[in-house]
């Protein structure tokens, strides 16, 4: 099933903005959380195709998420890609044992942010 609604997690409103409108100009339809109440209050309404998780918020932090939203059965099935400034070799494995399907380190690249969502179509 080709990826089109992305729910975007970042405390950030500035890379909030930057995101939806990169992913917008490109077709997705893009809901954001800025953080992890919000984000699950989200999923709650409507569920995304793929999920882009940043992961240094306040309260529930990106790693801490993933792990709940994959392991939840209603939505285990939608990829996550971990979106962080955190560019660690140690963190790229924590997040995927948290349950991320991918990670990108900010500032991201558009051309490697599409084709790591396009990767899940």
């Amino acid at each position: 099933m080709p990826i089109q609604k992305i729910l975007l997690v970042d405390d950030s409103k500035t890379e909030l903005h930057h995101l939806s409108e990169l992913l917008g100009k490109r077709g997705f339809e893009v809901r954001t959380a800025e953080n992890g109440e919000d984000a699950m209050k989200r999923l709650g309404e409507e569920k995304p195709d793929l999920i882009l998780m940043d992961v240094v918020m306040p309260g529930q932090n990106g790693f801490q998420l993933t792990r709940a939203i994959t392991r939840d059965p209603r939505f285990s099935s939608v990829p996550v890609i971990m979106c962080t400034s955190k560019n660690q070799e140690t963190d790229k494995v924590w997040g995927m044992r948290q349950g991320a399907r991918d990670y990108i380190v900010k500032p991201v690249d558009p051309t490697e942010l599409m084709a790591k969502i396009r990767a899940f179509d």
